[in-house]
């Protein structure tokens, strides 16, 4: 504890406004943040129980109609002309007699299956067995059709629900007829009624649209025909009639209301994609988290700022006070270029008294030592006019007089040539040349080896004339020429073969300089770049020849050392089309 206390003690003054300004910041963000989430957690929750009271109304809304099919299935049942048309055909013995009687009953189901949009169709299985269909009619297998006369005779007059397989989608009510006329209930057996429901348009009729519905009766799956997802895998989430939860389901979240029904046992299931129905809500809770963090940014921002103002001129002013200790009291007078101007506050009248002071030391110490600095600034330059580049093209010019005078040709030719290189490398005026020029200055500097190294050096350049008026940074090509000469000729015995020629494609223009020495490793740019490999020698080496070239063109440019398969070397020099003049 000790030592953080210390440690702010000798903080600097800007940093501790800083971090004060920083502390009252988090405070009210973190204060803001909680607020703004316990607000947005009782938002969340009503939006859950509004979810799942619209689940519970379609439930309701469901149950309702189907209700009221399952009453038209009663009054079925029930009517009197289906009952005596169902005794006659049981006791009937003509086939003409039960054909009369059956159409007289498909015409009556034909009235309740007309006016009953949410129907299939209504079927009778009378009492021989033979079914009497009216409306949109699938044909039903004999062992289904047994099982569904059993689950109706175990109804005992109730209402059976068989539930939608893979050979019929729709929702099946079946009930048992028995017969009975006026007060006397005998209660024989009659006949099935079965009547195929249209589900999923009761669906569409009383549910939301928000969501996927799931109907569910213990493992069998009402509604719909192919679930979206697995229902076992929420089933045992649901440990209550009624409620709500979120769950992660085949990697996306879900919000899921369920209801169960009191009259049916059926369990609803709503289905919600979290962020498509909590899209907004996410989206403003983002957007309030955003808004605070922008806010936080630039109070730290503007905090820092204002301590910095604060503080800046004091630091200015010990910035000063160093210069001043080191005896540098030109610069300890003046402010630094970047300094803001001070005001006229008790830390403005502080510098304006450092600056009076510093200005009269200065001027005392000027009148000491400005003399000695004259004259040694006169011997400097008397002794830089000493060496004049003239005076060395003159006596260049005097000694290739005298070899002309005296017939010695090579002497003549070679101070000739080295006049050339002279004139070419020692001036700086145009960084940028041409092809043309920079090989007048590789043919003199041959010039001048030819007479060391005689037949031992085989030279041939071979490039177009059409590329002399492309430019190139001056002393390109001759550098390595120079190389070749060092690492390929000198330590040889035998004749080395030096080549020079250009080419170029639809992506740039080459020139390739070869010779038949030891060869160059082809990363030899880049151990020179990391510093693996150390540069040698006192020209000008290949990376500074790269890095010339990539400043003038690009990046795309410079040099490439290819690997020459045996012995030797080829670097090629990579310079850009547009370059043709």
């Amino acid at each position: 504890m000790h030592r953080w206390i210390a440690l702010y003690k000798n903080m600097k003054i800007k940093n501790k406004l800083s971090l004060l300004i920083t502390f009252i910041v988090v405070m009210a963000f973190t204060f803001a943040v909680i607020v703004q989430q316990y607000a947005f957690s009782i938002y969340d929750e009503q939006l859950y129980l509004k979810s799942s009271q619209v689940l519970h109304l379609s439930s309701s809304a469901i149950e309702a109609e189907l209700e009221r099919i399952d009453q038209v299935s009663f009054t079925i049942m029930t009517d009197t002309q289906i009952q005596s048309l169902l005794r006659s055909i049981s006791g009937s013995e003509s086939d003409y007699d039960r054909l009369i009687h059956s159409q007289r009953l498909v015409d009556l189901l034909l009235n309740y299956a007309g006016s009953e949009p949410m129907l299939h169709s209504v079927q009778l299985i009378d009492k021989q067995g033979h079914t009497h269909d009216a409306g949109n009619v699938i044909p039903i297998d004999t062992a289904k059709k047994q099982h569904i006369v059993q689950l109706a005779g175990d109804a005992q007059g109730a209402q059976a629900w068989i539930y939608p397989d893979d050979q019929d989608a729709a929702l099946v009510l079946a009930r048992e007829i028995r017969s009975y006329s006026g007060t006397l209930f005998d209660l024989n057996y009659l006949g099935t009624l079965i009547i195929r429901i249209n589900i999923d348009k009761i669906v569409k009729k009383s549910a939301s649209e928000d969501g996927d519905l799931i109907m569910i009766s213990g493992s069998d799956v009402i509604f719909p025909a192919v679930p979206p997802l697995n229902p076992d895998e929420i089933l045992h989430s649901i440990t209550s009639d009624n409620g709500y939860f979120t769950q992660e389901l085949e990697g996306q979240a879900f919000f899921v209301a369920h209801s169960r029904s009191g009259n049916t046992g059926w369990t609803y299931i709503s289905l919600t994609p979290f962020n498509k129905t909590f899209s907004q809500v996410i989206f403003i809770k983002e957007l309030v988290i955003i808004v605070f963090i922008v806010i936080f940014a630039v109070a730290i921002l503007l905090g820092i700022r204002f301590s910095r103002g604060l503080t800046r001129p004091i630091e200015y002013l010990i910035a000063r006070m160093k210069l001043a200790e080191k005896g540098n009291f030109a610069q300890a007078g003046v402010l630094p270029p970047d300094a803001a101007p001070v005001g006229m506050d008790e830390l403005g009248l502080l510098h304006r008294t450092f600056r009076l002071m510093i200005e009269r030391i200065n001027g005392l110490i000027t009148e000491n030592y400005a003399n000695r600095l004259l004259i040694k600034e006169t011997e400097f330059k008397a002794l830089q006019a000493q060496i004049n580049p003239h005076f060395l093209y003159n006596t260049l010019e005097s000694i290739n007089w005298i070899a002309k005078m005296n017939k010695q040709t090579q002497i003549s030719d070679m101070v000739q040539a080295l006049a050339f290189l002279l004139r070419h490398s020692v001036s700086l005026k145009q960084p940028m040349i041409t092809l043309g020029e920079e090989l007048e200055i590789v043919k003199h500097y041959i010039i001048i080896q030819k007479f060391r190294f005689e037949e031992r050096l085989e030279f041939s350049m071979n490039v177009d004339t059409r590329y002399d008026r492309r430019t190139i940074p001056k002393l390109t090509i001759q550098p390595l020429l120079e190389n070749a000469i060092h690492y390929a000729l000198e330590p040889a015995m035998t004749p080395c073969h030096i080549s020079i020629h250009a080419d170029e494609d639809e992506g740039a223009f080459r020139i390739i300089v070869e010779d038949t020495g030891p060869g160059i490793p082809a990363n030899m740019l880049e151990q020179l770049r990391t510093g693996e490999a150390a540069a040698t020698g006192n020209g000008i080496g290949l990376l500074n020849i790269d890095e010339r070239i990539k400043l003038a063109y690009g990046e795309d440019y410079g040099l490439q050392i290819d690997p020459v398969s045996g012995r030797g070397a080829r670097i090629i020099i990579i310079l850009p089309k547009e370059t043709e003049e």
